[in-house]
């Protein structure tokens, strides 16, 4: 289900740039169609490779544009925060009662008067997520909406976490290890993590690359060029989530430059050699040059 809702993101969300980016990342962590998922703002810095105020201002932005809820009264694992993409929610029980009878059936796009389904407590317990319990004085979320009213939470260290197995065989895609403050993935989530040579380019950066131009400026070869210098930089670069490896493919070739025509080689001497010849000074290397463009057909012989 995660993926409908990274397709939602990529198709419908109106956020840019972070905002995009956080968005995706919880959206990556989503079970099911009630659009929920909890995630620490340690993971989210992580994901995003984006400070701590940076990813604050996202979850602001999102909350503000409607995008984003968080949902105060139920805590992740380890207190984490649990969000709710409203939108989404909506989107998707629109698409399923369309294409209830008909699979084929056309669904017009996603509007405001959407409604968003309610929420089953009883399912989101096998994700991990709990109504919050103790008393009033118990410390709350960050407030995302920007109030300064409301003071920071304190990550708290617990002595025991209690484990309760999902019920069902499939694995749950939220049964990970959160990563630790000093930014180190515990074993359990090793298997996560992969090289940049083994990443695979997924369906959605595909996507990502036709909606936003980049395959039409640099053409299928000059997009496997980009990949392959890409792969090349970040050869020595330590195994990291598939996530993470995603959003830095597409920052690359967002920035890559579109291929021009094929210019005439500096370096080429007088005689079909392509370098400069041993012994040559610098400047003899710049007349040769030279030479060698005098030398070269224009076709107006």
């Amino acid at each position: 289900m995660s993926r409908e809702s990274r397709e939602w993101v990529w198709e419908y969300s109106a956020s840019r740039g972070n905002a995009r980016l956080v968005l995706l990342s919880i959206a990556d962590r989503i079970p099911d169609e009630q659009c929920v998922a909890w995630a620490s703002l340690t993971s989210l810095m992580k994901r995003t490779n984006a400070s701590r105020n940076t990813v604050r201002d996202a979850l602001v932005t999102l909350a503000e544009v409607g995008e984003l809820e968080v949902l105060e009264d139920l805590d992740g694992p380890r207190h984490s925060t649990v969000y709710r993409l409203p939108r989404t929610a909506a989107w998707l029980a629109k698409v399923a009662v369309a294409r209830k009878d008909d699979p084929e059936a056309y669904v017009e796009a996603p509007a405001e008067s959407d409604p968003v389904p309610a929420l089953d407590i009883e399912r989101l317990r096998r994700h991990g997520i709990w109504p919050r319990t103790g008393s009033k004085s118990d410390p709350r979320h960050p407030n995302v909406t920007g109030s300064e009213s409301a003071p920071p939470r304190r990550i708290p260290t617990p002595a025991r976490v209690e484990i309760r197995p999902p019920s069902g065989s499939e694995p749950d895609p939220q049964n990970r290890s959160e990563p630790k403050v000093n930014r180190r993935y515990s074993s359990s989530g090793a298997a996560d993590l992969t090289s940049a040579a083994d990443w695979q380019v997924d369906d959605a950066s595909l996507s990502w690359t036709q909606q936003q131009g980049h395959l039409t400026r640099l053409g299928e070869h000059g997009l496997q060029a980009a990949d392959a210098k890409w792969r090349h930089h970040r050869a020595a670069w330590s195994p990291r989530p598939t996530a993470t490896w995603a959003a830095d493919w597409r920052a690359w070739i967002a920035r890559e430059h579109s291929p021009t025509p094929q210019r005439p080689n500096l370096y080429a001497l007088p005689g079909g050699t392509s370098a400069p010849q041993a012994g040559m000074t610098r400047a003899d290397a710049h007349m040769a040059a030279l030479l060698a463009a005098v030398d070269e057909p224009t076709g107006t012989e």
